[in-house]
């Protein structure tokens, strides 16, 4: 079935995918209504349907086609001929924030999917999750010189302080967004609030910084 959307023309695939982003994005996953999502997309229900064989398959296809484009444009804009470890995630950091400004629609929606709590999707999104976490942490650190980091830490472990460090700060984003409708991201502000997050590292894990 979904072959058959990936063969259509992309200006009516977009409508769809669009349309979807929007209705899942504002109302979360048991919510959204598929009669709302074709009303915006302009096509039948029946025609949504010979596309994707229910709401949950249209919902985990948008989910994967929204990371993969992310993860795409995330790895073409990185110079991976950096080869300090904080280097790298300020260009990561610095990219998604560019893209945060690009995809607005897009990462409203997978600010929605990384709440989500729906029973009927929870398990698969956070399989997919840590899939792509794993299949990508090797891609973002392949070649980085991590004989800069102090030879009586754990390397391992440091490595793990600084990505839950910055998970659970976009966490804190997303759940500050849950909790007031009108609340705004300002990713300058937070890019800035990273910077220093950055600098705690580099001198608590880096050699001759302490």
């Amino acid at each position: 079935m979904v072959a058959k959307f990936l063969n259509l023309e992309p200006e009516k695939q977009e409508r769809i995918l669009n349309a979807s982003m929007k209705e899942f994005a504002g109302k979360g996953y048991e919510q959204a209504s598929t009669n709302a999502i074709v009303k915006e997309a302009g096509i039948s229900k029946g025609l949504l349907f010979h596309y994707f064989q229910n709401k949950k398959q249209l919902y985990l296809f948008l989910y994967d086609y929204c990371l993969d484009l992310v993860v795409q444009d995330v790895f073409a804009r990185m110079d991976l001929s950096e080869t300090d470890f904080f280097q790298r995630l300020r260009q990561a950091t610095q990219v998604k924030m560019e893209l945060l400004r690009r995809y607005p629609e897009l990462f409203r929606f997978l600010e929605e999917v990384y709440m989500e709590q729906a029973a009927e999707v929870k398990p698969e999104l956070e399989g997919r999750h840590q899939r792509l976490t794993e299949a990508n942490m090797g891609r973002m650190f392949a070649g980085v010189d991590f004989s800069r980091f102090r030879e009586d830490l754990d390397l391992q472990k440091m490595l793990h302080v600084v990505v839950w460090t910055f998970e659970k700060f976009g966490e804190e984003e997303l759940r500050k967004a849950k909790l007031s409708p009108v609340y705004a991201p300002d990713y300058d502000r937070m890019f800035a609030e990273a910077e220093e997050y950055f600098e705690v590292f580099i001198t608590c894990f880096y050699k001759g910084k302490g």
